[in-house]
């Protein structure tokens, strides 16, 4: 093995501890989210959620928009801090490091503000 190969298991050139115990973190919890949102979803109840009018009920139950809202704003800042370690790898220059991590920061915001709402418009309809 190369000298210069980086190991899995260390933060990348320009990625900070936290960035990385992000990332670590956003995994694990993705992968619970995950189980509890494909369980829940698709297995308790009796046919799943095949209709809209089956979402909207599905919904009012408290702490499924709760759940939902969690799991979107794992997803989205797992995604978005996955992406940016991929784009660490092409070198970037400091300020272009910053301006990339303030949209990646205003997409993220965005994504979940939109899921959120979507979310919430879902759960007044019932």
């Amino acid at each position: 093995m190369s000298a210069n190969v980086q190991s899995v298991s260390t933060p990348r050139s320009g990625e900070n501890s936290w960035w990385y115990l992000v990332k670590i973190v956003t995994g694990v919890l993705l992968v619970v989210l995950l189980g509890i949102h494909l369980v829940v979803n698709h297995f308790i109840g009796q046919h799943g959620l095949l209709t809209y009018a089956d979402i909207v009920a599905y919904y009012q139950n408290p702490i499924i928009p709760i759940m939902e809202i969690c799991f979107l704003a794992v997803v989205v800042i797992h995604a978005l801090t996955g992406l940016r370690g991929i784009l660490l790898d092409l070198k970037p220059s400091r300020p272009i490091l910053q301006v990339m991590d303030a949209v990646m920061v205003i997409v993220g915001v965005v994504a979940v503000a939109y899921g959120t709402w979507l979310i919430l418009v879902i759960k007044s309809r019932g």
